[in-house]
């Protein structure tokens, strides 16, 4: 199985070739030649604000369960949790474990107060996700003239991301409903596992108490109201930004308005566990909806390229860059995850 992320790595890769053929090669060269270089290395520049910006939100959790770390030091942990969920097919989540892992093993904390920062992290990113999934549905019913199909595919998966959140969400907070689940999966493991799992059950229900506290602690702390979440609100709109001025550079009049409805839809895509990173289906969605909104498509596949550069390769390449520095037991982390998909 832990061939499974290559292969499907490969085959992202393959689609993406594909669409560049349909297009044309030349013709996507020609446009990329075209580009203002100094536009390209501002939106490089915003992605290093973005950097910033993520380690930022996360140290504010991390601070608030009393976990000691400089934040200079997040951000390698940062770029390898990206890393991992660019090469799993995990709909974004592969990376977590391991960032949680990391931070655990580098601060000596319980693993379930580190695991608890990463899970608000990624639950800040949902509330704006959600807000401007809703107001994409809209302009895309109104403006982008998409199949009906495709538009209740696009509710369809908002409700479905709504529904998973409320239920970790309780399952997060609620001590009855934690330790149903937490004995149903020991219950699982040990069907399917001839070891001695007599303090298993024990210990899974101890760690997800501290779990628990700590997640309820963050809900609580007023940081995270005031400050993370309006700075999960502004990351957003920064990665927007980082797209229109990607298509600044070809002197390309699209609104900033399109180019938000399809970067939502797009990571909407890139949410659904099929390849790793969404790449190829972002990809190819990128470059459909962008030419649906009257980008020439050889424009439109020369900003995605440029834009999926510094968006998904530039972190992958250097969050693999980083892992020799935390050792082995990183890369059995993360050998796990390819295991488990």
């Amino acid at each position: 199985m832990k061939y499974q992320a290559l292969m499907l790595l490969a085959l992202g890769i393959g689609v993406l070739a594909v669409l560049v053929l349909l297009i044309g090669p030349e013709e996507i060269l020609n446009a990329l030649g075209m580009a203002n270089p100094w536009y390209v290395v501002l939106a490089f520049l915003i992605q290093f604000l973005l950097f910033g910006l993520w380690t930022e939100r996360w140290s504010i959790n991390i601070q608030v369960v009393d976990i000691k770390i400089k934040k200079l030091a997040l951000l390698p942990m940062l770029l390898v949790g990206m890393a991992v969920n660019n090469i799993t097919p995990s709909g974004r989540g592969g990376g977590e474990p391991v960032r949680a892992y990391i931070l655990g093993k580098y601060t000596k904390c319980p693993m379930e107060n580190s695991f608890a920062t990463v899970i608000a992290d990624k639950g800040l990113d949902t509330f704006p996700l959600f807000l401007l999934a809703v107001i994409t549905i809209i302009y895309a019913v109104l403006y982008l003239q998409l199949s009906t199909l495709t538009i209740y595919a696009l509710i369809l998966s908002v409700a479905v991301l709504l529904v998973l959140f409320i239920i970790g969400f309780y399952m997060s907070i609620d001590q009855k409903m934690g330790e149903k689940v937490t004995r149903w999966v020991v219950n699982v493991i040990k069907r399917f596992s001839k070891k001695d799992h007599s303090k298993l059950e024990k210990r899974a229900l101890n760690a997800l108490n501290g779990f628990q506290n700590s997640i309820r602690t963050l809900i609580r702390n007023r940081k995270i109201l005031l400050y993370a979440l309006p700075l999960s609100f502004l990351i957003w709109f920064v990665e927007i930004i980082r797209v229109y001025i990607i298509f600044m550079a070809f002197n390309t009049p699209i609104s900033l308005e399109a180019i938000a409805v399809v970067f939502l839809i797009s990571t909407l895509i890139g949410i659904v566990p099929l390849l790793p990173g969404g790449l190829g289906a972002v990809d190819g969605m990128m470059i459909l909806l962008f030419s649906i909104a009257g980008v020439p498509p050889s424009v439109s596949a020369a900003a995605t390229i440029i834009e999926r550069l510094i968006s998904f390769w530039m972190p992958s390449f250097m969050g693999i860059l980083m892992l020799p520095y935390f050792g082995s037991g990183v890369m059995d982390q993360i050998s796990k995850n390819l295991g488990r998909d």
